[in-house]
C-alpha cells in the first residue's frame, strides 16, 4: 500500500516506516458550553477511501489495532442513514468541490455493539494545490444518546473503587495496574467530570446517575459502560 505524503513531510521522509498518526483533537463545545468528547482521528486516501494512518484510539473504536485498521475502507467501517449522500460528500472533498463536511454515522465496536458518532472530514492539500489526504475526526456521541457519560469497563471499575473508598494502592493491586496507571485514569475522570478531587468526583457521578441506587459496594449502571 502506498504511503500518503502530507504537506509538512520532507521528500526524504516519504519512505519512512509508518505515517505518524494524527494528533487527537477536541472539536469544541456543545451549545450551552458543555465540553464535547474528544475526537480521534485518521487519514484516508482520497482515491479509494482506504485508511492510511490512524491514532490508536480511532482503531480501538472498532475493536482493531492500528495495523489492522490501516488498509480498511472507511465506508466499510461506518454506516449512514443516507449512504449515497455520505459517499457523495467524500467525492466532493476528493474533487475539490468542498473542503469539509460533518455527518452523523454509526460504527460497530469489537463486541459487535453499534455506537453513534459524529464524523467530520477535512480535505488536506499540498502547497501546490494537489490533494494529499482526507483527515477524518470521529467523536462518539453516546453521552447525548444515553443522557449521561459513558465509561470504558476499566474506568467504571476505577470509579467504583474510588466510590467505595479504595486507595490508589488497593485499586492498583486489584485491577493489576500500576499506581501511575490508576492516577492517570482518576485524573482523566476528574477533568471529564469537572471535579477538583475524588470525593467531588464521586458526588458528581452520583448526581449524574452513574451508580445503581441502593447498592453497596457501588456499581456503575451497565448502560453507562461501553
Amino acid at each position: 500500500m502506498a504511503t500518503t505524503s502530507f504537506p509538512d513531510a520532507s521528500p526524504r521522509k516519504k519512505s519512512a516506516a509508518a505515517p505518524v498518526a494524527p494528533a487527537r483533537r477536541d472539536l469544541g463545545r456543545e451549545p450551552g458550553g458543555a465540553t464535547q468528547a474528544p475526537a480521534c482521528t485518521a487519514h484516508v486516501s482520497p482515491a479509494d477511501m482506504v485508511v492510511t494512518a490512524a491514532e490508536p484510539e480511532f482503531a480501538r473504536q472498532f475493536g482493531l489495532s492500528v495495523d489492522e485498521i490501516c488498509g480498511r475502507g472507511l465506508l466499510e467501517l461506518l454506516r449512514s442513514p443516507l449512504p449515497a449522500q455520505l459517499r457523495e460528500q467524500f467525492t466532493a472533498l476528493s474533487s475539490g468541490r468542498s473542503r469539509r463536511f460533518k455527518e452523523r454515522v454509526t460504527g460497530r465496536d469489537g463486541t459487535g455493539r453499534d455506537f453513534p458518532a459524529e464524523l467530520t472530514a477535512v480535505a488536506v492539500r499540498q502547497p501546490s494545490g494537489e490533494m494529499a489526504a482526507i483527515v477524518v475526526f470521529l467523536r462518539r456521541t453516546e453521552e447525548a444518546a444515553t443522557g449521561g457519560p459513558v465509561l470504558s469497563a476499566l474506568d467504571a471499575q476505577v470509579l467504583e473503587g474510588v466510590a467505595s473508598g479504595e486507595s490508589t494502592v488497593q485499586l492498583a493491586s486489584r485491577l493489576y495496574l500500576s499506581r501511575q496507571g490508576i492516577e492517570y485514569r482518576v485524573g482523566q475522570m476528574l477533568r471529564r467530570f469537572d471535579a477538583p478531587n475524588r470525593p467531588a468526583l464521586v458526588a458528581r457521578a452520583h448526581a449524574l446517575g452513574m451508580f445503581a441506587v441502593g447498592q453497596w459496594p457501588p456499581r456503575v449502571l451497565p448502560e453507562r459502560v461501553r
